[in-house]
């Protein structure tokens, strides 16, 4: 390799890289941190998460023998440098545009993916199971998982450590702690200490001293006390030592030479192995260190600048829950909110700060903090949970056991409806209508405006049984919104536009592009509202009176509203034409969220044009036609 070459230009893999002098690491690990700086700013991204594991995953790949053995990254947002060490650079040029490539590890995009993450606490469990695998077939690979201290807040992570004593399997769980700080003093003598109890003499010994101290059993269990207590005063391992780890660390996750060493050693060891190793957010970017969450996910920006935060034209969705969130908090007492570690997303940052006894963040638990919510509606409080659409999915079956099956009024506040963008198919909020909408007790709306979505939240916090307000992410179409909240009548739709022939049945945000479209048809259009309870009378009318009937939601149209809607025909024996028009039956990806919505024939131009080539196809016709899904353009 050529001295004058930057030592990134040279590694085209992790096979390059393990060819470099370890001296070399931390001049690698400069530049990568630059490169990705600069990339991110161009294209947007995460980046507080990136710059804080250059040197760990610089370590990892130098250290195992990628893509044999298995790195698994959880959630997988901190995996850029990853990607540029195994032969991605030239698509982070790319990064989360369509056709583009990927923000989060992908199995299909490269070997070095060893599984797909973007949603929280899997690792330790995919990893045990690659691990066991291994064993199974007896072969010498490695399996690794990576964690990050929010997401070790989840049950799943839990259960794959408890699972893992038993299991014999050679796991290694690496802890990327970026919560905590290390002084120096301490750091130092963890660093010391990590590499004394990595090492084959401390594990033979310690090995040694069981079988010795076996046939005494109270002085067995007196060492092994005595280790755990001196252990327990240096380390903070005795929990992960009862899961059956070998606890390692502290550890500074920016230490080259020490992050070398102790892995190392510790890919020598038998069994399940813990390494915390402590990072920063933002490393390297002192704009980035001193807000994380600033810089977090951010869009494009000027990195000798910084971020420059620019008022909004108009208020989110999001913000609009969050602005009625603490208006009614104020008029109500008994209103609690509750969000799985989204409190920045979900629009909660200002309730946290006026009402901060009636706010609880539960961490990345989404089965807690519904089960946490129907234990709080037991006793007389309101809860309301703000969640992700795809993040509610993670607690379907305490949705449907915990809260709906006892009725109890649990208000669901689910923003990131529909497609996303940027983080692609893992994100999306596809399916939400679908297993919501087949739950009883329960109650859907899908607002089509932001004035819409308050009284939609009023509406639900009035009910006394479950509720759900869907909306999407980013802004609405522009609608005033009014302080006055009125509760809406539940199951009504709203007719909007009169027209002949044909009616256009409007879900949530669709409303918009369905009122284009009518105007061009001269079409009937109507905001529905609610997809459960469903207003069947106004969809018998609308049957009466039209000659085809388009439904239309940024929903899979498998089981969604579209299917209420046949479901409700053929209850009342009538057979218009029907056109359902939805998102299709894959996983649509990452890119630019009206560029998705126009591929799959959900903008204006696409709803006319699909609603002309049906109802020609109707025309002429003895006998109605029925039209089960989208055809796109």
């Amino acid at each position: 390799m050529s001295l004058s070459t930057p030592l990134l230009d040279q590694i085209h893999s992790p096979d390059d890289l393990r060819r470099l002098d370890r001296r070399d690491l931390p001049a690698l690990a400069s530049e990568l941190r630059g490169f990705l700086l600069e990339s991110v700013a161009s294209t947007g991204g995460h980046l507080s998460s990136n710059l804080g594991t250059v040197e760990l995953t610089i370590a990892l790949h130098y250290v195992f023998d990628t893509p044999a053995d298995r790195l698994v990254w959880d959630v997988g947002h901190q995996t850029y440098a990853h990607k540029v060490l195994t032969g991605r650079r030239a698509g982070m040029a790319q990064l989360r545009m369509k056709d583009g490539m990927s923000g989060f590890p992908r199995r299909s995009e490269s070997a070095h993916d060893a599984f797909g993450t973007a949603h929280s606490s899997t690792s330790i469990g995919a990893a045990l199971g690659m691990a066991v695998a291994f064993k199974h077939r007896g072969l010498a690979q490695r399996a690794v998982a990576v964690i990050g201290d929010g997401a070790m807040t989840a049950g799943m992570a839990f259960e794959a450590l408890n699972n893992a004593k038993g299991s014999g399997a050679d796991l290694l769980v690496v802890l990327n702690d970026n919560d905590m700080s290390i002084s120096p003093p301490v750091g130092a003598l963890n660093n010391h200490l990590a590499k004394l109890l990595s090492g084959r003499f401390y594990s033979a010994v310690r090995g040694g001293a069981e079988k010795v101290l076996g046939v005494a059993p109270p002085i067995q269990e007196f060492a092994r006390r005595f280790e755990e207590h001196v252990k327990g005063m240096l380390t903070p391992g005795t929990l992960f030592e009862e899961f059956g780890f070998n606890y390692i660390g502290p550890i500074d996750g920016h230490d080259l030479d020490v992050l070398v060493s102790t892995l190392a050693n510790v890919r020598k060891l038998e069994g399940p192995q813990f390494l915390h190793v402590v990072t920063r957010k933002g490393k390297g970017y002192p704009p980035a260190e001193a807000d994380p969450i600033l810089y977090h996910g951010v869009g494009k920006f000027d990195p000798r600048i910084g971020i420059v935060s620019k008022p909004a034209s108009r208020p989110t969705y999001t913000q609009v829950f969050g602005d009625w969130l603490c208006d009614m908090a104020a008029r109500d007492e008994r209103l609690i909110a509750i969000t799985p570690a989204m409190r920045e997303g979900s629009g909660m940052v200002r309730f946290s700060h006026e009402y901060p006894q009636r706010y609880f963040d539960v961490g990345i638990a989404e089965q807690h903090a519904v089960t946490f919510a129907a234990g709080m509606a037991c006793e007389g409080v309101k809860p309301v949970v703000a969640i992700y659409s795809t993040f509610l999915q993670r607690a379907y079956d305490q949705l449907i056991h915990d809260v709906v099956l006892q009725k109890l009024p649990v208000v669901f506040a689910i923003d990131r409806a529909g497609l996303v963008g940027a983080d692609g198919a893992t994100h999306a909020g596809s399916f939400d209508y679908s297993y919501l909408r087949c739950l009883p007790n329960m109650v859907v709306m899908a607002p089509a405006d932001e004035n819409e979505c308050r009284q939609m939240l009023y509406t639900a916090f009035q009910l006394d049984q479950p509720t759900a307000v869907r909306y999407p992410r980013g802004s609405g179409p522009g609608v005033a919104v009014q302080p006055a909240m009125q509760a809406l009548p539940v199951g009504v739709a709203e007719l909007r536009r009169s027209g002949r022939h044909i009616a256009l049945l409007a879900f949530g945000a669709m409303l918009t592009p369905a009122l284009a479209a009518g105007e061009a048809l001269g079409a009937t259009v109507v905001n529905m509202r609610f997809v459960k309870p469903l207003d069947e009378a106004m969809v018998a009318k609308l049957a009466a009176e039209h000659e085809l009937l388009v439904t239309i939601e940024e929903n899979v149209i498998m089981g969604g509203a579209g299917s209420a809607v046949a479901e409700a025909l053929a209850r009342a024996r009538l057979r218009p034409g029907l056109l359902q028009l939805g998102l299709p039956d894959h996983f649509i990806d990452q890119g630019d969220p009206a560029e998705l919505l126009r591929e799959v024939g959900l903008d204006a131009e696409g709803i006319e044009r699909s609603v002309r080539r049906a109802h020609a196809e109707l025309a002429g016709r003895p006998h109605a036609v029925v039209y089960e899904s989208s055809r796109g353009n």
